[in-house]
């Protein structure tokens, strides 16, 4: 349960580094990219132990990769509708659904 919290806690920092700059366009790149590395930093202090922890648990790479997968497209779900204002469609549900199939297909014995 620690891996899931840190992964979806690094997600929130990745997805604000890698799209909040889009409401801000009048920015001059080079500044959105420094600000990004420095959001960036914090994800990467929660992803690596979420990792390492869930290594430990006896998650495989696989396993841990697709997690972080889903958990992203579901950080990524609120903030792009919340934040951005971009419209929801009925397909992204759908390619929910088949991420979720992929993870059921990870973790079965």
């Amino acid at each position: 349960m620690r891996t899931i919290l840190l992964l979806f806690a690094s997600n929130c920092f990745m997805t604000v580094a890698w799209y909040w700059h889009l409401n801000h366009k009048e920015m001059p790149l080079w500044k959105a990219i420094l600000i990004s590395w420095g959001i960036a930093f914090f994800e990467y202090c929660l992803t690596v132990p979420a990792n390492r922890l869930g290594s430990i648990g006896g998650m495989s790479a696989f396993q841990l990769k697709i997690t972080q997968e889903v958990i992203t497209l579901v950080v990524f779900s609120f903030f792009a509708v919340l934040y951005l204002k971009e419209p929801f469609h009925w397909k992204y549900l759908v390619a929910f659904f088949l991420l979720l199939a992929a993870v059921w297909v990870v973790f079965k014995k």
